[in-house]
């Protein structure tokens, strides 16, 4: 069976870039992006979440409408999810000339393990995946927000968009991309990895407002478990960048195998 993939894009100077993320149309690690694509290419459109939608995953708006706001020239804000930006873009704003590659990111916190079906930076690219375009995730990993380190993603995370760029990959693939909490000089180097596992059970802060009501806080990072060889936990843990590439097709063939066994075509 032929294995269909990306044609190899050796030069991107001159290529359309789209750019999105989760975070919204004022984060810093936007404006990271931006400073990476625009060292690869002059051709940079930019259409982003209005407002921070970490979390939202793979959502798309179906009960109200979505309005793009221009901003400057290939600059946009949409009211919506990275989901809908990024669909927005493509068969609205870019529909007779679409990019060449999809970028989103850079996200402040690391997508690692199941982050990535609920990370917004993830679907942004998982959507210019499925509209058939390659697309890659990028995301900063950090202890203290006060110092957060831009200058990795930014140093290293051309480098990484040119040499998959040029090696090319199967297309319903796209690939994610987290920086480890270290300066630019620090990182170890590229680790190529698997998707990790989290610990089983999230951190549920119970809380009570001021009249006495309960709620729960969802926190902010999950329990990890980084000791499991080749997977993208234990690249960023060991102070690697860790490059993965996630498939859009769910199906499980080992399975689909043994069921087909069990229920047989008629």
């Amino acid at each position: 069976m032929t294995v269909e993939k990306y044609p190899p894009l050796v030069e991107l100077k001159g290529k359309r870039i789209l750019l999105s993320n989760d975070d919204g149309i004022g984060a810093h690690g936007l404006i990271v992006l931006e400073k990476i694509a625009r060292s690869l290419s002059d051709d940079i459109w930019v259409v982003a979440p209005s407002a921070e939608r970490s979390g939202a995953g793979h959502s798309l708006t179906l009960h109200h409408p979505l309005r793009p706001v221009k901003l400057a020239d290939k600059r946009y804000a949409v009211d919506g999810t990275p989901t809908d930006c990024v669909l927005v873009a493509i068969n609205h704003l870019m529909k007779d000339h679409p990019p060449d590659l999809v970028l989103s990111g850079v996200n402040m916190g690391v997508n690692l393990g199941e982050d990535v079906h609920y990370s917004g930076t993830v679907a942004a690219a998982m959507e210019g995946t499925l509209l058939g375009f390659r697309a890659v995730a990028f995301s900063q990993d950090f202890e203290d927000g006060d110092a957060i380190h831009w200058d990795t993603a930014l140093r290293h995370g051309p480098d990484i968009v040119r040499v998959a760029c040029a090696a090319g990959w199967r297309k319903h693939v796209l690939i994610n991309v987290n920086f480890p909490n270290l300066g630019p000089d620090a990182v170890k180097g590229v680790r190529v990895a698997r998707q990790g596992k989290h610990k089983i059970g999230d951190d549920l802060v119970h809380r009570h407002d001021p009249r006495g009501r309960p709620y729960i806080w969802i926190a902010g990072r999950r329990l990890a478990d980084a000791s499991a060889e080749a997977t993208d936990l234990n690249a960023v843990r060991d102070g690697f960048i860790s490059v993965t590439p996630l498939n859009i097709d769910l199906t499980h063939d080992d399975t689909l195998l043994g069921l087909k066994r069990v229920f047989p075509s008629s």
